[in-house]
């Protein structure tokens, strides 16, 4: 499966305010309406993380009109399962092998540090924000290949 193009791709972590909703808009950038993405939490939070919304946007994404979701919203999604749910914390990929495969067909776990736990000063905490950003576009690129266009 490595390098095929799903159809329908979930990003779940904790909260669905950082790494999960980043992770779908860089696959929004990257393939556009060729994929159906969303993102869920297992504990929602209220908003976007203004830093992930700010590191997106140096990259041409959006995060503004996120309203963080639980699972249980996708549960009742009219559009079906997902064909991968990829976990972003280790509490997420525990929910997501639990509702294989009622809400999705598999599930990948990429361990990815959650940068609202960095210290420092505000540059010193931006620059977490984008090493997460920049390593979940590398991880993407690597597993899911464009189509050829030729």
């Amino acid at each position: 499966m490595i390098g095929e193009l799903p159809a329908a791709i979930l990003f779940a972590c904790t909260h669905n305010s950082i790494r999960s909703p980043m992770a779908a808009e860089l696959l929004r950038l990257r393939f556009g309406p060729l994929i159906r993405v969303d993102s869920a939490g297992v504990r929602p939070a209220g908003a976007a993380h203004p830093m992930a919304a700010l590191v997106i946007d140096e990259v041409g994404g959006d995060l503004s009109r996120l309203r963080p979701k639980g699972f249980s919203a996708l549960e009742e999604d009219e559009f079906g399962p997902f064909d991968l749910i990829v976990s972003l914390s280790p509490e997420a990929h525990h929910h997501a092998l639990a509702l294989i495969p009622r809400l999705g067909a598999a599930a990948e776990y990429w361990p990815t540090f959650d940068p609202s736990l960095a210290e420092g000063s505000r540059e010193q905490v931006l620059s977490e924000y984008r090493l997460v950003r920049d390593g979940l576009e590398r991880r993407i690129a690597a597993r899911f290949q464009r189509p050829s266009t030729g």
